[in-house]
């Protein structure tokens, strides 16, 4: 077995945690994927596994090197492709890193049709609203939604996302409905926790105006706000992609439309250190094109 044929061992016995499961999958003996990576650690002089009876865990040596494998790979991936002067099929994991909420309303259908139109690559998905690192955590892609991106990312946008001031019926009957952003002083405000300050964004003539806020209850979850909102406890604000659904089905309204707030972005942002390997460039596109940049989940919206 060669050296690049010894990486890709490596990095699926790293993946996996399991020489017995790596070796289920390639057809071969359990000692001989063992040998491939005592080969590797011997070239290497370093120990990139830490073994024992119960588990496998890569040393520090070990993680550098995995990292610099998925690198090497993933050039000979591209130097193949641009070689053969054809598209070759993506394949080969990706690991992705998205928003809970988006996550699980719009990504989920979308990679589920992405891994059957491409059989032969593997997806990891964590849902999660952190920020991670991608290049500590292993990511090849994280999805970020925002009004200010991080301008040293690398990043590709993809699509937009308005944010909606929305109340139910029920609770505009008993508080009556702002007519400027500054009545929603008067009423209760379901926000996010942890927010650096107390006040949602509007243009007021031509001019973002920041608006303080308060309520008695906030939330890290924009689902679990919509429905507090749906409940009739307050005034909230999220994402057209959270709360479109609701605005259409009439169990909310949306307020002050005349006064419009700041625009989130939804970006793909990739680590800023290695090639972009073939799979996760396809799956990029994919997502670009199936959500697009007037995304459905606004039709029909005011």
């Amino acid at each position: 077995m060669d050296r690049l044929q010894g990486m890709e061992v490596f990095i699926r016995v790293a993946e996996t945690g399991s020489f017995t499961a790596v070796a289920e999958h390639l057809g071969v003996a359990r000692s001989m994927v063992t040998r491939v990576v005592a080969g590797l650690e011997a070239h290497l002089g370093v120990k990139l596994l830490a073994r024992s009876t119960r588990s496998l865990r890569l040393t520090a040596e070990g993680e550098v090197y995995l990292e610099r494998c998925r690198e090497i790979l993933d050039l000979v991936e591209a130097a193949e492709g641009n070689l053969s002067g054809a598209d070759r099929a993506p394949r080969g994991p990706i690991r992705i890193s998205v928003p809970v909420s988006f996550g699980v309303r719009h990504l989920s259908p979308l990679v589920a049709d992405f891994v059957t139109t491409y059989p032969e690559v593997s997806l990891d998905i964590d849902f999660n609203d952190r920020q991670v690192n991608l290049i500590e955590g292993g990511l090849d892609m994280a999805i970020r939604i925002t009004t200010q991106l991080d301008p040293t990312q690398v990043a590709r946008r993809i699509s937009t996302s308005r944010l909606l001031t929305l109340a139910s019926p029920e609770y505009l009957a008993r508080h009556g409905s702002p007519r400027v952003p500054a009545d929603l002083a008067q009423h209760h405000c379901l926000g996010y926790t942890g927010t650096s300050r107390a006040a949602w964004p509007y243009r007021v003539e031509g001019e973002t105006q920041w608006v303080p806020v308060q309520g008695r209850l906030q939330a890290n979850s924009g689902d679990a706000l919509l429905d507090a909102c749906q409940r009739g406890l307050g005034i909230t604000r999220q994402p057209s992609f959270i709360a479109a659904p609701a605005v259409q089905a009439g169990l909310l309204e949306v307020l002050l439309p005349e006064f419009p707030g700041l625009d989130l972005g939804i970006y793909l942002i990739f680590p800023s250190h290695r090639y972009l390997p073939t799979r996760v460039r396809a799956l990029a596109d994919y997502l670009a094109e199936r959500i697009g940049a007037s995304p459905y989940w606004d039709q029909g919206l005011p």
